[in-house]
């Protein structure tokens, strides 16, 4: 099967509760599954992108702040992908491609990526907290149109940007989710109907301090919705950061020593 990972960048639960009115109605008629998780700390950008794409630890891997600038050293999703044979794509801020491709970023050189031998094989990356979502909606759609990945991360950022200049109780950070909501309607019932398996979450939440990186609940506390069938659906279920980055390999059906959330599967994916 084929999957997209959406990281939606600070996106605290408490507001996707009640802004992504489309993820909860595709929910609401059983087409996809709506979790809450806990991230792992600290909650900050880059520890928690590497925990996501690896299923470590921030402490475990030695990304524990957002100025740590050297490749990862554990294996991603985007390595267990390429190793099997698969296509691996990203639209992505630019601290992915310094984990997974070369550090430092060099914009000229890095910002559009087409190296087959690199674990992000094809990408647009930006490195502009304020680029538009909307163009990185269909930076990411043109790499599924022109590539066919078999694996694809979205990584918007104007929800983060938002809550970092106007906090979390502001109308801004809110109207901010809506309308990642507004454009994952646009492109979610494509990525469907082409057999992508979907799953949507958040790396962090966010505080009305306008930060993150603590323990509060709207900082660690963040969503996971899921679309297709490769997932079980089931209400009740639990699933922690860790356990993503596995989940995704299961998906794919590629070799994987990571955690991973069984019950979120459907028996076609076990």
């Amino acid at each position: 099967m084929k999957a997209i990972l959406v990281v939606l960048d600070g996106l605290s639960n408490q507001v996707a509760q009640h802004a992504m009115g489309y993820l909860h109605a595709e929910c609401a008629q059983g087409t996809g599954a709506y979790y809450s998780l806990r991230c792992e700390l600290p909650s900050l950008s880059r520890p928690l992108y590497e925990c996501i794409l690896t299923g470590i630890t921030p402490v475990a891997s030695g990304i524990v702040h957002n100025g740590i600038s050297r490749l990862s050293k554990e294996r991603s999703l985007f390595h267990c992908a390429r190793d099997a044979g698969l296509t691996t794509a990203a639209a992505a801020y630019h601290w992915v491609s310094e984990l997974y491709n070369r550090t430092p970023f060099v914009a000229a050189r890095d910002r559009h990526t087409l190296a087959p031998e690199l674990p992000i094989q094809y990408g647009h990356f930006y490195h502009d907290d304020g680029y538009p979502d909307s163009h990185l909606f269909e930076d990411a759609e043109s790499l599924r149109l022109r590539y066919q990945p078999d694996f694809l991360l979205i990584h918007p950022m104007n929800i983060d940007d938002a809550g970092h200049r106007h906090g979390l109780l502001s109308a801004q950070y809110r109207n901010r989710a809506r309308m990642a909501d507004s454009y994952l309607s646009l492109w979610l019932p494509g990525w469907l109907a082409a057999g992508y398996q979907v799953m949507i979450t958040a790396d962090h939440g966010m505080n009305d301090d306008r930060s993150h990186g603590g323990t509060l609940p709207e900082e660690t506390e963040v969503p996971l919705f899921v679309f297709g069938e490769a997932f079980s659906l089931q209400p009740a279920l639990q699933p922690r950061q860790t356990e993503l980055c596995g989940t995704l390999c299961n998906v794919l059906g590629v070799p994987h020593d990571k955690p991973a959330c069984r019950g979120l599967l459907a028996e076609c994916s076990l």
